[in-house]
């Protein structure tokens, strides 16, 4: 007889709150930043040296190579690129690629903010574009677009020849070789532009290589889990919330709280449309592109109409939420307030404390069963739930209106 709740579903959740209520007894936060700062900022000083040496090369076509290689490896392009991989019928490959990367991001932001190490001073910024104005509002070690490029286009990789048994040694090397290029010019690129230093570079190469070895070892059960387990959207909807609390408090403001949740919510709604919907638009038999059956003129039509769709999901989950989670807060008679999604909560029912962030109280102080929090704000659970929806609306209502079109 099934148990209602799995027991390594309890198990995994019940460690990460004990991991939570333990962190926050013992500040392991500000003893484990104590620990690695310092050095880490050593090695950040003392590479300035090289970063300037690189630079010395300077050249319009370089800062225009690594930048758009550092634009084709961020999170906002992976974003973008992996519901065209849903609708290509490479279902499989996407869910797992969404997933790895939201375990990439949560990882690399939570060091990031752990270390609170800075990135490389006295050194030019040879890069302009508003997505590295925000990348550098972070913490630099380590650095997530080496981190990303090592786990995803590994698995890639992996992915490739696992579907393709007939390559032979040749092709393995060639393949081989293009990744680990690719992988040196990204970090190479990074010091480039004075985004990091070495040191965060070798560091998110080798959190890379771990995380994508503990991947392929799990992932094949974490798919099992995700299109044929049990209590999979309730259990996946715990550990998000969960993951909110247990991410630690940065030394100063940054925006990799955000960044965090917004791929939480990516992850929870992928998993969730998946779950419900994997016989009907997600098996293996699914007609994929460059075929018969998908052929790239029907591509191009889901394209034009799977793009507007999640985007009008997306605004309408975010009003959604803007008028629900309030409504409801107030109805349990939780304080709130509003960083910016909700104007009439903005500065509403909060003690004035300069530089503070989200995430700035502490892990017992944001649960809501303890009540020495002032607020709390709603923007939280508005992004989660409105990139949910845009994801959910990728794997789920997008392939209904696709079925219903015959597209």
């Amino acid at each position: 007889m099934e148990t209602l709740i799995p027991t390594w579903q309890a198990s995994v959740l019940g460690g990460v709150l004990a991991w939570i209520v333990v962190s926050s007894m013992f500040n392991v936060t500000r003893i484990i930043r104590s620990l690695t700062q310092p050095w880490v900022s050593s090695c950040v000083i003392s590479g300035i040296p090289i970063i300037l040496q690189i630079q010395k090369y300077q050249h319009p076509f370089l800062d225009a190579l690594f930048t758009g290689l550092s634009c084709l490896v961020s999170v906002p392009f992976y974003t973008g690129f992996l519901p065209l991989l849903f609708w290509s019928g490479h279902g499989k490959l996407a869910r797992q690629m969404t997933l790895l990367m939201a375990v990439c991001d949560y990882a690399g932001n939570c060091i990031k903010d752990v270390v609170s190490a800075p990135r490389p001073k006295s050194v030019r910024i040879l890069t302009v574009t508003s997505d590295e104005k925000d990348f550098a509002m972070e913490y630099g070690l380590p650095s997530s677009h080496t981190l990303n490029t090592v786990c995803l286009s590994g698995y890639l990789f992996h992915y490739i020849l696992s579907y393709n048994e007939t390559s032979n040694a040749y092709f393995h090397l060639l393949g081989f070789a293009f990744v680990c290029v690719f992988v040196g010019l990204i970090g190479l690129g990074r010091i480039y532009l004075g985004m990091h230093s070495v040191i965060d570079i070798i560091f998110g190469l080798f959190l890379g290589l771990a995380i994508l070895a503990f991947w392929l070892c799990v992932h094949e059960h974490v798919d099992k889990f995700v299109v044929s387990g049990q209590n999979v959207t309730s259990f996946w909807a715990a550990l998000s919330f969960l993951s909110l609390y247990a991410y630690p408090t940065p030394e100063l403001p940054t925006p990799s709280f955000e960044y965090h949740t917004a791929f939480t919510g990516v992850a929870l709604g992928i998993v969730t449309g998946v779950q419900q919907t994997y016989d009907n638009f997600h098996h293996e038999h699914v007609p994929r592109v460059f075929t018969s059956q998908l052929p790239i003129a029907a591509f191009c039509c889901r394209i034009l109409v799977g793009i507007p769709t999640i985007l009008l999901v997306k605004f309408c989950s975010k009003a959604l939420a803007k008028w629900i989670l309030p409504i409801t807060a107030n109805a349990l008679g939780i304080s709130i307030k509003s960083s910016g999604y909700v104007p009439g909560l903005t500065g509403s029912s909060m003690v004035k404390k300069s530089n503070e962030v989200k995430q700035s109280n502490g892990y017992l102080q944001k649960m809501l069963f303890f009540s020495n929090q002032d607020s709390f704000d709603v923007d939280t659970g508005i992004r989660l739930l409105q990139y949910a929806g845009l994801a959910w609306s990728v794997v789920d209502l997008v392939p209904s209106i696709f079925s219903q079109l015959n597209l």
